[in-house]
């Protein structure tokens, strides 16, 4: 059952307005109150909703963020999804990122405490998915975008990774392309699982089963797609396509093949996957596997902003369609 601020109040022996004061940092309240009905918060874990917050502010009307970067080269798309959303609705958005690993954290749950914004949407940071999955248990509306496979128990948006997978390996397979590379991410990642298993299942179903000494894990990086093409080269490993889980990889992949003076796509064809802003700019120009980041975010804010009215979701876990985005660094154009 979800703690309430009448709870607080009861427990701290104040009244509730006395703890919605608290919350907003206001200075009628006296520093060992202030520092009881702290102390009462965090042990009943307690998360304030807009209205108790607003007993001294008024409701908030703000959305939280979390994300791990802004660096990710995909994570401008979503924002703006995001903000386009929100901003429309009249809500304004608080944006906290983990660039400082346990500081930001540290401070993100400070202003959950302090009710800084009514609802949450996040990019899951590295090992914080149980500390989302409580925020929602103690009743702080959450909704996860991108769930990297991993289906929490709250609201999430995801693409259809595996039917991505598989539409890259459809995409290779007609064109000709029978012995191809894998630049897995990750494979903690759930949502990396998904595409080799699509990527994988599609190959099988055409007769062409992928070959496991191609099939490498690597770190999402431009670096170490380029790295991994050059090792493997170096070591006479033969491959008429590259498949990278993301298009960084890819890139790196690329650049590998231009310096052994193979031909892109006559040697070996390239296909990434998110289609980031510099896929298109490539040389030459990167088929992809495209995510709807921006509608990711549009839809998670959707969802969000109906929780915080009341309303109950029709579908708390979706899925939005990915397409390939077909260019020169596959043959059939």
């Amino acid at each position: 059952m979800r703690v309430t601020i009448a709870d607080v109040a009861r427990i701290a022996g104040v009244s509730k307005t006395t703890v919605s004061r608290v919350l907003n940092t206001r200075d009628e309240v006296d520093h060992s109150t202030r520092a009881h009905v702290r102390e009462v918060i965090d042990r009943l874990g307690y998360v304030p909703s807009s209205g108790a917050v607003g007993l001294a502010r008024g409701t908030s009307r703000t959305v939280g963020m979390l994300v791990p970067s802004l660096t990710w080269p995909w994570m401008g798309e979503v924002l703006q999804g995001v903000v386009d959303t929100v901003e429309a609705a009249g809500f304004g958005l608080l944006l906290f990122t983990c660039n400082r690993g346990t500081d930001s954290v540290e401070r993100f749950t400070s202003q959950v405490s302090a009710g800084a914004f009514d609802g949450l949407l996040a990019v899951e940071p590295e090992d914080t998915l149980a500390m989302l999955a409580a925020l929602h248990r103690k009743g702080l509306p959450v909704v996860l975008i991108d769930d990297r496979g991993r289906h929490p128990e709250f609201p999430h948006v995801t693409a259809a990774n595996r039917e991505g997978g598989a539409a890259a390996a459809g995409h290779l397979l007609a064109v000709g392309r029978r012995r191809p590379l894998v630049l897995a991410g990750p494979l903690r990642f759930g949502c990396v699982r998904d595409r080799l298993d699509g990527f994988e299942d599609a190959y099988a179903a055409g007769g062409c089963p992928l070959d496991p000494a191609l099939v490498i894990e690597s770190d999402f990086t431009e670096a170490d797609g380029r790295e991994t093409v050059r090792r493997l080269l170096s070591e006479g490993r033969t491959f008429d396509a590259v498949f990278a889980h993301n298009d960084l990889a890819a890139v790196g992949a690329l650049a590998a093949l231009r310096t052994a003076g193979l031909r892109v796509p006559d040697d070996v064809a390239v296909i990434g996957f998110d289609d980031i802003p510099m896929a298109g700019l490539m040389y030459p120009p990167l088929t992809t596997v495209q995510q709807p980041m921006r509608e990711m975010g549009e839809t998670a804010a959707r969802m969000l902003l109906a929780l915080l009215a009341g309303e109950e979701l029709s579908d708390p876990s979706v899925v939005l369609p990915t397409s390939v985005v077909i260019r020169q660094s596959t043959a059939g154009v």
